[in-house]
């Protein structure tokens, strides 16, 4: 399953923010031992960069931890036309449309995120960590 993870779930990780934590972190498991192919956009990785430097404070730590998600995570760049369709979205936050159209145009099959309900008109399905989970296990018993 390929799926594009929203920043919020990466920050979980990366925060141990709880009671999120757990979960985002199978994900991470799941992505880390090849079990699904992780989407990050190029903006998530700048969003994560932001967010880790004003909590942890020491630039090598949070380069350190952006260059992980680098070797773990497929990172889609933005492109113009991502922005444009964007304008045209149902979906009415821009930044999370265009994150749906990155994700369409990269050929996710899903959006994993907590924020359900800023995604509900995306053309594609959107499932919370805890789902996505669900459909992995789901995915992993049809194979055997």
């Amino acid at each position: 399953m390929k799926a594009l993870i929203d920043t919020c779930v990466i920050i979980d990780i990366l925060q141990k923010r709880e009671p999120f934590y757990p979960s985002a972190m199978e994900i991470l498991l799941a992505v880390s031992n090849k079990k699904c192919t992780g989407i990050l956009t190029a903006k998530s990785i700048t969003d994560i960069y932001y967010i880790l430097r004003r909590s942890i404070h020491n630039e090598q730590e949070v380069r350190r931890l952006i260059r992980v998600l680098f070797t773990l995570f497929d990172v889609a760049d933005t492109f113009s036309i991502d922005c444009e369709l964007a304008l045209s979205s149902a979906i009415k936050d821009y930044e999370d449309a265009i994150m749906a159209e990155t994700a369409s145009r990269v050929g996710a099959e899903c959006i994993v995120t907590r924020n359900l309900k800023d995604y509900k008109l995306s053309s594609l399905p959107v499932l919370s960590p805890e789902q996505f989970l669900e459909e992995l296990i789901k995915a992993g018993e049809s194979d055997s």
